[in-house]
């Protein structure tokens, strides 16, 4: 008793996922425009045969499998659909059963056994080939349909079909297709979909991708089966656990496992929609992010998680060439760095304490179908496998959510550790309500490039923030306390920090919400994309409000009051402009770019320190510019050494280190 894969249809509806990500890319959604297709597989297989269903505007021009070639260089989507349902749905079909008046012109049913097989000037322009009336014998016939100009390849077979030119035919490794496989950098199709398993070499993907095709890799494509196989498997376990204990009928088990098909489906599909967007927006900057990509390889080698050579990664000088040619790593190369991110964040969660900690432990019955979650909370609380299911959960949030890259670079630029990594994102993620953004940008329908660039301007804030958490927090981090303390401080302020900002800060945040609203998004949605950048300055106006409390024996600045100074100060100080200037130095290396966190992180420490500064020589009552024009006559001395050295860099016309450096040191040095 269990889930009927093929039933479900689970393993190609999960690579599907996959398939319409790439074509969001281009612009074109599989649902409702036209897609042309040539395939390994047919309609009796599990993988071709219902990934072949999951669109109605599917048009196969071409397949194959080990015992036909079929071709239809021009079908009717909705009587090609219908007749691709009837072969699903009989019993032990193959292409052969195909009723040929359904098949277009110039097309046909071919067993493999022929010496020659037809090619009509139908199939020829489908193909991109000359129609050869003596025909090609099947190999070379199939090396052309692998070779076709259409929209996508869709493997749903066994066997390796594509490797890399650099490789040999015994690199691949599949004996008996040697004779139809082809390289790669031979594929015109615009997308591959990889349902079966190992049907490119890694080279070839990677040769392909590089030539601009869109792919992943099997075992991102296909994962929905995996997923869907853990979910039964631990779904028994809790099941059996009471049948054991007399508190479920053996009949009302099975009963439930069917009952849950459909729940445990969109709990795995939900995996593939996150880990396409994950890797769609790894895609959209790799070239941006190469460096930090080059130190996440070297890390994972240099603690044996990785092997460059069997993962088929660059090295060095592999990544120096990319970068010499401006290009990132490519589909394949991102979903081999995922998994090894993945693995290696689970590993070390599951040897720490926070799989325990209530926080993260309650999340465990959003792993199971609501009706099982709710029917039985104690024996889902009691499960044997909890701690380690409630790790991998953890693993894909933070790393699906933040980034490829994200734990990296908190654990090597604040010597942060992995769990205090999931720590700082639970908590950032909470207080600015990132998960509900990140739902709302989903939903929006939006093209890619709009919706990856909100999304990347939402993980500007979740970088920032966690950042200051691990930095300014005690450690490691209570979730519960530090979200409720910062929470309330956010839901407060948030709405109004656009009306707070003065200046060029004001004019960057309504520019870059035009132009994010110029190219599609929601004016709504946009601000608050890209509004967060300035709304992680809340967190230290709450630890000042409670200095200042604290300062004035209980009688402090009202909240909005100190959050409108802080941001008024940092028009006056000038920090837009400085800021500007870190975010415009080189990123050559990984000390260029701690360099830059260094200074970006000074110069926010020195607007805390200014604003504390001013609060605790100036009347609360006064406003924020009263406040500031008295604390500029108290201090009139000290502020005149350090603006005159300011003017002077501001005349050099010079935004290096050196003088951003300089630059920083002055405003810090404007307090007392």
């Amino acid at each position: 008793v269990g889930y009927d894969h093929k039933a479900m249809g689970i393993t190609a509806r999960g690579a599907w996922e996959s398939v319409r990500r790439h074509f969001r890319e281009l612009g074109r959604d599989v649902a409702t425009d036209e897609i042309t297709v040539v395939g390994v597989g047919d309609m009796s297989g599990d993988v071709f045969g219902n990934g072949m269903l999951l669109s109605e505007q599917l048009r196969i021009v071409a397949a194959f499998d080990h015992r036909h070639v079929f071709l239809d260089p021009a079908p009717d989507p909705a009587a090609s659909y219908a007749e691709r349902r009837r072969l699903f749905e009989l019993p032990r079909s193959s292409w052969a059963d195909y009723d040929e008046a359904r098949i277009s012109a110039g097309g046909g049913v071919y067993p493999r056994t022929l010496k020659r097989i037809p090619v009509s000037d139908e199939v020829g322009a489908v193909l991109g080939i000359d129609p050869e009336p003596v025909g090609l014998d099947p190999s070379e016939l199939i090396r052309a349909i692998l070779r076709a100009p259409v929209d996508l390849l869709w493997n749903g077979g066994i066997g390796t079909y594509v490797k890399a030119s650099g490789e040999t035919h015994a690199d691949a490794g599949d004996k008996s297709n040697d004779a139809v496989r082809v390289d790669g950098a031979e594929l015109r199709v615009a997308v591959v979909g990889e349902g079966g398993n190992l049907g490119l070499t890694q080279r070839g993907r990677i040769e392909y991708a590089r030539a601009g095709g869109r792919v992943n890799t099997d075992a991102v494509d296909n994962s929905a089966g995996v997923d869907c196989s853990d979910h039964e498997v631990n779904i028994k376990i809790l099941l059996d656990s009471l049948v054991e204990r007399g508190e479920l009928a053996a009949e009302r088990r099975d009963e439930q496992i069917a009952a849950t098909t459909e729940d445990v489906a969109a709990l795995v599909l939900t995996d593939n929609v996150a880990q396409n967007e994950l890797l769609g927006v790894a895609r959209a900057h790799a070239a941006d992010m190469l460096n930090v990509h080059e130190a996440l390889v070297r890390d994972l080698e240099t603690r044996g998680e990785l092997d460059r050579a069997l993962d088929v990664l660059p090295d060095a000088e592999g990544f120096e060439a990319r970068r010499a040619s401006g290009e990132g790593l490519s589909g394949p190369e991102l979903a081999t760095v995922m998994a090894h991110v993945k693995l290696d964040l689970t590993e070390s969660l599951a040897a720490s304490e926070l799989p325990d900690a209530e926080v993260f432990a309650r999340r465990l019955p959003s792993y199971f179908p609501q009706v099982l979650a709710g029917d039985y909370p104690t024996a889902v609380a009691a499960h044997p496998l909890r701690r380690r299911i409630v790790t991998t959960m953890l693993a894909n949030q933070v790393v699906d959510g933040g980034g490829l890259s994200y734990v990296h670079r908190l654990v090597s630029e604040v010597s942060a550790t992995p769990s205090d990594a999931v720590r700082a994102y639970q908590v950032a993620t909470r207080v600015f309500g990132l998960d509900a953004l990140a739902t709302e940008i989903a939903a929006a329908g939006l093209p890619t490039a709009v919706s990856d660039r909100l999304t990347l301007a939402a993980r500007r804030l979740l970088d920032r923030a966690s950042r200051w958490l691990l930095t300014h927090r005690p450690q490691p981090l209570a979730v519960g306390a530090e979200t409720q303390r910062f929470s309330r401080s956010v839901a407060e302020l948030d709405a109004q920090v656009p009306s707070m900002l003065r200046g060029l800060e004001a004019e960057g945040l309504a520019e870059r919400v035009e132009a994010m609203v110029d190219l599609g998004a929601p004016i709504g949605l946009a601000d608050r994309a890209v509004g967060g950048l300035y709304s992680f300055g809340l967190l230290d106006v709450t630890e000042i409000a409670e200095i200042a409390e604290s300062d004035h024996d209980g009688d402090p600045d009202d909240l909005a009051g100190v959050a409108a100074l802080y941001y008024a100060l940092s028009d006056h100080l000038g920090l837009h402009e400085l800021l500007t200037a870190v975010a415009g130095l080189s990123r050559r290396d990984r000390w260029d770019a701690l360099a830059r966190l260094s200074l970006r992180d000074e110069l926010y420490s020195s607007l805390r320190a200014v604003t504390l500064d001013v609060l605790a020589g100036t009347d609360p009552t006064e406003t924020p510019d009263e406040k500031i024009a008295h604390w500029e006559q108290a201090n009139a001395s000290r502020l005149s050494r350090a603006r005159s050295s300011l003017a002077d860099i501001a005349r050099s016309g010079r935004s290096d280190l050196a003088t951003v450096s300089v630059a920083a040191r002055q405003i810090r040095s404007m307090v007392r």
